[in-house]
């Protein structure tokens, strides 16, 4: 039984879960611009080593037993007809439409082009960068920043590689300061140059950049991990506006919709949610959504489901690769304090794999 159609913009961790949960309570149409699903976690590893190239890629062909997934952009949401507009001329009639556009990361964590063969080719473009350069520059400290870091450093142990933080901590988005600590300790042990207090600029040359107490570092080879824009500028482009704050995510109240609206929701990345933008998050906030959409559709009849308020996760787990076999986990336990555990922990849950025999499960295909 179809209880509505549901139009989800976006095949990201939110919108592939999302998808899956509704998928055979409602008609669901799956909208993403490119032809496969794109495992964000497993692309700094492919942007670095060649064996590594095609994992981040999964196809969405298993992903819903009864809906669709078509491969365009949206362009539109028509709240009057309650359509999605698409590129192509081609439109969506909708009972609820979700917005789970994501957001928009640096390179090499970035899906190039619309095709698998697009996206390969940059992360083999980026390999080939990496193999022959003399010093690299990675500018940002964050869980993304490290992790790149420490791939090229295992990739390249006779490069030159800095890490370059405008913070006085690396990892200091994690809350404590003993990541940071552990995570500056494994990289200045592998030789790995990080500057702290290091607002970093491109300088007047090409290849040399400036921080803020205007020293030069040359580097021919430089990679910017320094935060997201959520991918909302279409929606801004189409008249909603008003739909985004100060800085372009989508305004949602604690039923995940979109404020002032009863049929459009927003999920993951792309929306105003205050919490650590983690794939876990994206995950939760996706199952908070499908229940609110199953009562929303169900509303007229005797079996309606009161909306589920999502609760933002505060202290989520976090884990930080050092490549395959090393890296740190920072793990949230009872009474407000923090775990940070080791290597052993962290290649099982996330370094060696990279998540990669999960979302392959998600997507309806088998671990290898």
């Amino acid at each position: 039984m179809y209880d509505g159609h549901v139009v989800v913009i976006g095949g990201g961790y939110a919108g592939v879960r999302l998808a899956r949960r509704l998928d055979g309570a409602a008609r669901v149409t799956l909208v993403d611009r490119k032809e496969v699903f794109f495992h964000r976690v497993a692309s700094l590893r492919a942007g670095v080593r060649p064996e590594w190239t095609h994992t981040p890629f999964i196809p969405y062909d298993r992903l819903l037993r009864h809906g669709r997934v078509v491969t365009g952009k949206a362009v539109r949401i028509d709240t009057a007809e309650r359509q999605v507009a698409l590129a192509t001329g081609e439109r969506l009639p909708y009972d609820v439409v979700v917005i789970a556009t994501g957001a928009d990361y640096p390179e090499p964590a970035r899906f190039t082009g619309t095709t698998t063969e697009e996206a390969a080719k940059s992360f083999a473009e980026h390999q080939r960068d990496i193999a022959t350069a003399e010093h690299v520059l990675v500018v940002g400290g964050g869980p993304g920043g490290v992790e790149l870091s420490a791939e090229i450093r295992l990739a390249r142990p006779d490069a030159r590689v800095t890490l370059a933080h405008s913070g006085s901590a690396l990892l200091d988005s994690a809350g404590p300061a003993r990541p940071g600590r552990k995570a500056l300790a494994w990289l200045e042990s592998h030789g790995v140059e990080v500057r702290l207090d290091s607002f970093m600029s491109p300088g007047t040359a090409f290849g040399t950049y400036r921080d803020a107490r205007g020293t030069i570092v040359e580097a021919d080879l430089s990679f910017w991990a320094t935060g997201t824009t959520p991918n909302t500028l279409w929606l801004r482009l189409a008249g909603h506006g008003d739909w985004l704050n100060g800085a372009g995510r989508v305004k949602v109240d604690r039923t995940l919709r979109v404020a002032g609206r009863t049929d459009v929701f927003a999920v993951g990345d792309v929306n105003d949610v205050s919490e650590l933008k983690v794939t876990p998050a994206a995950l939760a906030q996706a199952d908070t959504a499908a229940h609110n959409i199953r009562g929303y559709l169900l509303s007229s009849g005797r079996h309606r489901k009161e909306p589920r308020l999502y609760r933002p996760t505060r202290r989520t787990p976090l884990i930080v690769p050092f490549g395959p076999a090393d890296g740190l986990t920072v793990l949230p336990v009872p009474g407000g304090e923090t775990a940070v555990l080791g290597s052993r922990t962290t290649t099982l849950a996330k370094a060696k794999s990279l998540l990669t025999p999960y979302m392959r499960r998600q997507l309806g295909y088998t671990a290898a």
